[in-house]
Formats: C-alpha cells, sequence, structure tokens
C-alpha cells in the first residue's frame, strides 16, 4: 500500500524543502467547521492520484484558517476552502476555492508544468487562465493605505456611514446582503447609538425589523439557543449550520442592547437562550474558556429537542481563541448588569482571568489560540479585544487590577505593533518570515476597536496619551473608509466617540461596599450610548482618586456624574442616578 502524503505545518523547514526540490508550494487554508473544507480534505485531496502528483511535485502545508489569521488574510481567496499556489519563498503565484477531483488534478500538473519553466510565466498563466485567480502582484499601497490621513477626521464620517447603513440594508427582511445573509452586529450598534443622538426613527425600524426578523429566521436556532453563522437567503432561512463563538457573542450583546434600550422581552428571551447554549456547548469548564465553535449539522438543526438528544450534538472544536474569548468576556458582563445575573459576570471574569494567565507574555503579549499551551502571539485582533474585554471589566466589576492590566497591555501594544505613520499593523515585524507574512498590514476593523478601547481606557485613567494614539489610529483610515460602506460601523463608532464626549460616572466609595455595589449597577443599568462607569476606592485607588481630583466623602460612596470637562450632579441615591446620567 503506498504512503500518504504528510501534511506540513507553516514553518522553515517546509520552503527549505521547497527550494531544495526547486517545487511549488501548495497552501491549503480550512477552517475546522467548513464542511467543504472537510470534502475536500477526506474525498479529493486524499485520492490516490492527487495524493501521487503532491508527493512528486510539490511540498504541501495544511493551516486552520481561524488558528492563523495572519496567514489567512494574506492567502484566502474570499472563503474557505483556499488552495494557494505559492514559490519557495512563499510568494503568491495564484489561488483556487474548491475544486473537484477532474478540476484540481489538472491544476496541479497545471502548477507543476509550469513551475519547471519559470515562477513568473506561471503567474501570468495563472492570472489569465481564470477570472478568480489571484496571481497578479498587488498594486503599490495608496498613501492613505500607508497611514497618512486624506481627510481631517470629522463627524462628517459618522454621518456618511450613517447613511451608508441606512441606504444599503434590507428594507424588508433587515440585515445587509441578499444572497449571503450576515447580520453584522457592529452596524446594529452603531445604529442604536446614532438613533439615541438622532432620534431618526429610521434607525430605529431598522434595529427593530433586523433583530425581530433574525431571532424569527432559520439562521436562528430556537431550539437550542444562539445562531448560525450565515444564512443564503434574504429571509434569513437556508443557513450553513456551525455555530461560531465570535458571531454568536456578538449577536448576544445586540439583543442585550435591543432589550436594553427598547424593553423587549422577545430580545430578552433570545439572548438568554444564547447565554444558556453558550454555557453548556461551548464552555470548556476544566479551564473556564470557551471553545471555538460547533461543527455544522443540516439534519441535527432540524431535529425537535428530543431527537437531537437522542442522536446527539455536533461535535465541537476544542481550540481556545483569546481573541473570540476576549468577545465573549464583553457580552457576558454586559448580560450580568441588563439581567441582573451575577452568574455572567463571575463567568466573564473567570474567562478574562484564564486568558490573562495563560496567554498573556509581558514581552510579546496576548497569544492566539491555546491547545494545552499558548501559540502565535503579539497579533493586534487579539491585543485589541483583550484591552477592550479589560475594560469593560474595570466597568463593570468595579475592580482596578483590570485597568492597570489594561494599561500594561495597551502601552505593549503601541510599542510593538504602532506603525511609523499612525495606526497599528495586525502583527510585529518579522524579517525572517516567508513570502506575504514578510509584509505588515493595517486592518480598518481591529484598529476601530484598539481605538476604541484606547479612548475608553483614556475616559477611566485620565491619561491622554491613549487618546492620542487612538485619534492618530482612526485619522489614518479618513482617505479609505468610504469603498467600505457598512462594514465600516465599527470605525464610525469610534469616531462618534471621539466627538461625542460619552457621559462619565464615577463611583467614589469602597469597592465591595453594599452602597457603592448599588451605585455602580445603577450606573450601568440603563442603556445610555458610550457611558463610562469606574469605581474609585479611596483606599485602594488613592492615586487615580488625586488624579480625578474628586473627594473622599466620610459619609458614604458618591456617584458623580459628569461629560467632557462639565460636572452635572452627584449622588448617594441609585434610583436617581440613571435619570440624572440621561439628562446630560
Amino acid at each position: 500500500m503506498e504512503k500518504r502524503m504528510t501534511w506540513l505545518d507553516w514553518n522553515d523547514a517546509a520552503f527549505e524543502e521547497a527550494r531544495t526540490r526547486q517545487v511549488p508550494v501548495l497552501l491549503f487554508v480550512k477552517a475546522a467547521w467548513c464542511r467543504w473544507c472537510r470534502e475536500l480534505e477526506r474525498s479529493i485531496l486524499a485520492a490516490p492520484e492527487i495524493q501521487q502528483e503532491l508527493q512528486q511535485h510539490f511540498v504541501a502545508i495544511l493551516v486552520d484558517k481561524d488558528r492563523r489569521p495572519d496567514i489567512e488574510s494574506r492567502y484566502s481567496l474570499g472563503g474557505w476552502p483556499t488552495l494557494a499556489w505559492l514559490d519557495e519563498k512563499g510568494e503568491l503565484l495564484g489561488a483556487d476555492n474548491f475544486l473537484d477531483k477532474r478540476e484540481l488534478l489538472e491544476r496541479l500538473q497545471e502548477v507543476a508544468t509550469g513551475y519547471a519553466q519559470g515562477p513568473e510565466a506561471l503567474r501570468s498563466q495563472l492570472a489569465r487562465g481564470k477570472p478568480q485567480m489571484q496571481g497578479a502582484p498587488a498594486p503599490p499601497p495608496s498613501k492613505a493605505a500607508l497611514g497618512v490621513p486624506v481627510v481631517d477626521l470629522s463627524l462628517e464620517i459618522v454621518e456618511r456611514v450613517t447613511e451608508s447603513v441606512l441606504q444599503t440594508a434590507d428594507p424588508i427582511y433587515g440585515g445587509w446582503g441578499k444572497q449571503h445573509k450576515f447580520p453584522h452586529p457592529e452596524a446594529i450598534d452603531f445604529a442604536l447609538i446614532r438613533w439615541t443622538q438622532t432620534g431618526n426613527q429610521e434607525l430605529l425600524d431598522l434595529v427593530r425589523r433586523t433583530l425581530r426578523k433574525m431571532q424569527a429566521g432559520e439562521i436562528h436556532d430556537s431550539v437550542e439557543g444562539g445562531f448560525y453563522r450565515y444564512a443564503t437567503r434574504a429571509d434569513w432561512s437556508v443557513p450553513n449550520t456551525e455555530k461560531m463563538l465570535d458571531s454568536n457573542v456578538q449577536r448576544i450583546f445586540i439583543y442585550l442592547e435591543g432589550t436594553q434600550a427598547l424593553g423587549d422581552e422577545e430580545f430578552r428571551a433570545t439572548a438568554e437562550h444564547g447565554l444558556e447554549w453558550l454555557q453548556s456547548r461551548l464552555l470548556d469548564p476544566e479551564v473556564g474558556a470557551f471553545r471555538g465553535s460547533q461543527d455544522a449539522d443540516p439534519e441535527y438543526a432540524h431535529m425537535n429537542l428530543k431527537a437531537r438528544q437522542a442522536r446527539g450534538a455536533p461535535p465541537c472544536d476544542p481550540t481556545i481563541f483569546t481573541n473570540w474569548n476576549a468577545m465573549a468576556v464583553s457580552t457576558l458582563l454586559k448580560a450580568s448588569a441588563v439581567l441582573g445575573d451575577p452568574k455572567w459576570q463571575a463567568q466573564a471574569l473567570q474567562t478574562l482571568d484564564f486568558l490573562m494567565e495563560e496567554m498573556w507574555d509581558e514581552k510579546t503579549g496576548m497569544s492566539h489560540y491555546f491547545d494545552g499551551k499558548p501559540h502565535l502571539a503579539g497579533l493586534l485582533g487579539d491585543q485589541a479585544y483583550t484591552l477592550r474585554a479589560l475594560v469593560d471589566a474595570a466597568q463593570f466589576a468595579g475592580e482596578n487590577r483590570y485597568l492597570a492590566q489594561a494599561e500594561q497591555l495597551a502601552g505593549l501594544t503601541i510599542e510593538n505593533l504602532r506603525a511609523d505613520n499612525a495606526g497599528f499593523y495586525d502583527k510585529a515585524y518579522d524579517p525572517y518570515a516567508h513570502g506575504g507574512l514578510r509584509r505588515r498590514n493595517r486592518s480598518i476593523l481591529e484598529n476601530s476597536v484598539m481605538a476604541e478601547a484606547l479612548l475608553r481606557l483614556a475616559l477611566l485613567t485620565g491619561e491622554r496619551d491613549y487618546e492620542d494614539n487612538a485619534r492618530e489610529a482612526l485619522a489614518s483610515f479618513t482617505g479609505t473608509y468610504r469603498s467600505n460602506g457598512h462594514y465600516v460601523a465599527g470605525y464610525a463608532r469610534a469616531v462618534d466617540l471621539l466627538f461625542h464626549q460619552p457621559v462619565v460616572v464615577t463611583v467614589v466609595g469602597a469597592s465591595h461596599a453594599p452602597a457603592t455595589k448599588a451605585l455602580m449597577q445603577a450606573a450601568l443599568q440603563p442603556y445610555i450610548a458610550s457611558r463610562i462607569v469606574r469605581c474609585i476606592d479611596p483606599q485602594r485607588d488613592k492615586e487615580l482618586l488625586e488624579r480625578s481630583a474628586l473627594p473622599a466623602n466620610a459619609n458614604g460612596p458618591h456617584a458623580y456624574v459628569e461629560r467632557g470637562r462639565e460636572s452635572y450632579a452627584d449622588t448617594q441615591d441609585p434610583r436617581a442616578l440613571p435619570g440624572l446620567m440621561m439628562r446630560t
């Protein structure tokens, strides 16, 4: 029996073999939850004739797109699976998505023959051969892409993105898109913020329509809770039935916001059902953090609860991803405040503590994934979402140990990833990297998350340098954001925070005193866009208290309400605090 080919990891040894043998590299980018990836891997790539061709004429590298987002962002062909054809240095020659056995065999023979004649000729050949091939060299980056602002930061950005969010939304079923229907939670969150600022009924209608249609659609698992990754029809039907940690916690978050802002009990039930699914299916109880995904199973998705219990649930990918778990932390903290259930805050802090104990390194920052040990340190997405989670924990839990960790993480990220022309690179510079990994990218989404977290950190600590770094990062995308439409709602939200000073509530009092906790809960419970809440214990946080210039009252905890450089009120009455906050 012929020995099967061994897939290699992305490493120096694999590219050294390609150089030694003078053969091209096949990079297979897959997702653990993707059924088309599994079909390609098990039924096509495992075929004897395919295996023989790969063994003789290629070095074959396999990566998981969620474990290696740095590779995925540089080589993926807009979907998975991706088959990327590389030269011995790791530079892209061309790429395909799913190919059947005949197509793949023809492509393997074409690439092997063409590479022997010269990589540049093959690159041109692949670029001409099919419209979807991505073989041509990338155009030189624009000044805006390099971080040079083309226009000034202004509220015009917020207004333009608001228009785009409204104009591109589905007027019947909500959400965005006609074929592949994704809810885009960041756009819903932004629309809700803008509604509170403008009173625009269209924005409120869009939020309600999207949340109601989505929870009534097949994309929502009404049996066990949670949401499938996306729907293939405009009415939220015929979904791809994998469930992802990141998309679920983001959607649960907007249902919590819908509950908080609109008082809709159906939104509350959807959020609670999703949280229970999250806890029962994705939580790894041994470490206190969440697994990455649950596999697709269309038959299981159409069963009732009794039939599901008899069949058994689809398996979960056990990988723990830092950025997705940090998103979960922020959602669980929100859930505790909105639903009034302390178990969600306890789970959030357990997960966050796991991240800071197992995934944090004081020299390299947060690592990306955990499979018994941490891997791939220093990616911007992990730093940004963890920073946001730490800031949220300081606000919701009133524990400033998280604030100290946030400052440490922020400082390290600015030191390691800040671009010379402002903004943040997606990874640290590595002179020994292969191919596309020698180049560093700047993601508007990850820069926006980082900028918003820095702005909130500045308001919590009084350190203006964080705001300066955030402002520079946002300014570096002013020339390019328009081309992304509603996809940059998160960017517009961060810009909005820069110009619309949030309500800041500072509770001064012993952190574990019931009266202090009551004021904190009252400050967090109502929906107020972009509010900042901090707790300063006069005994524990003397430096922070001095920086705030607020008094340490001897007669018990006080809550102080401010916006910008103006103070509005102070109170000891939790019942009065929400009204004072809304009055500003």
